[in-house]
């Protein structure tokens, strides 16, 4: 007895579909940078400058800790010790030099650790290194603008259901189906947008910051990088991104009525990814399509 060895027609094309979707969802990128609703603490880091960042904050944290117990503590016994019951007949004196030369000496002693750790993180986010990638970032009420000029590209960035992309800023059935057709979810929704910043993983990158308008602020918080564009001022900030995947930001500087409809969104992505991408983008399709929607759309 022989078993048939083709599928029909109509299995085979379910088949080629699933395989299809098996393989963008495995080509596609991962979300590692994004708000968690209800959550605390902060996105995992994906850079060295967000890792030091997140490690001085614990670090002051334990010292912040130290001194509010101790001076709790402090209020607790004077209150306990020297109330009017316990000490009926208070003293008189005004000044006590060794209480006085400790909580001035000690002061002193703890800004001084804390600047120890803290200037040379905050030198290195100052200091540029040699870049791999400059990319120039213009805010403008209310979406960016990017500009990669040693490839002359240059496109704008919108939040996906913005007015200006067919939105009024609500999660409708059209601006839900607008976030999967980019290859987002409707919980990306106020985050997504309908281009992106895209660079490759592993390579240093300068970003220029500027403003049109008023003042906008460029922020990734994976990425431990915030920096002000300020209207006819060139700000730099740079960052190394160690992950591929979708890294979510927002203006963190009120900029007007829609401030809060001016997301970020910067992909990681390989080197071989980013150098198609910018063969497209000087083209003139300057959306990011993960490996298997370019095959796709290749073919």
């Amino acid at each position: 007895m022989r078993f048939a060895t083709t599928l029909p027609a109509s299995l085979t094309a379910v088949a080629a579909v699933l395989a299809a979707q098996a393989a963008s969802a495995q080509d596609s990128l991962p979300v590692v940078g994004r708000p968690v609703d209800k959550a605390i603490g902060f996105q995992p880091a994906s850079t060295e400058l967000a890792r030091e960042l997140q490690w001085l904050d614990g670090f002051i944290l334990y010292i912040i800790t130290a001194i509010t117990i101790f001076v709790t503590g402090l209020l607790i016994w004077s209150i306990v010790r020297y109330n009017r019951r316990a000490n009926p007949k208070p003293a008189t004196f005004t000044h006590n030099s060794p209480i006085e030369v400790a909580w001035t000496v000690l002061p002193i002693i703890i800004l001084i650790v804390i600047g120890a750790f803290s200037l040379p993180v905050l030198f290195k986010q100052q200091e540029m290194p040699a870049a791999d990638i400059t990319v120039k970032v213009t805010g403008k009420q209310w979406y960016w603008t990017y500009e990669y000029p040693e490839h002359e590209v240059e496109f704008d960035s919108y939040m996906i259901g913005a007015p200006a992309t067919g939105g009024d800023n609500r999660l409708t059935a059209e601006v839900e189906q607008q976030l999967i057709d980019a290859g987002y979810t409707k919980e990306d929704f106020l985050l997504a947008t309908d281009t992106a910043m895209v660079v490759p993983v592993g390579k240093t990158i300068l970003v220029q910051v500027t403003a049109a308008d008023v003042i906008h602020s460029w922020t990734i918080p994976a990425f431990g990088v915030k920096q002000d564009g300020v209207p006819g001022r060139l700000a730099q900030l740079w960052f190394n991104a160690e992950k591929e995947g979708i890294y979510f930001g927002q203006c963190s500087e009120l900029c007007g009525i829609a401030h809060a409809y001016m997301p970020i969104t910067v992909k990681v992505v390989s080197e071989a990814e980013y150098a198609a991408w910018v063969e497209r983008a000087k083209a003139g399709e300057y959306a990011y399509l993960p490996k298997a929607q370019t095959l796709a759309s290749a073919n």
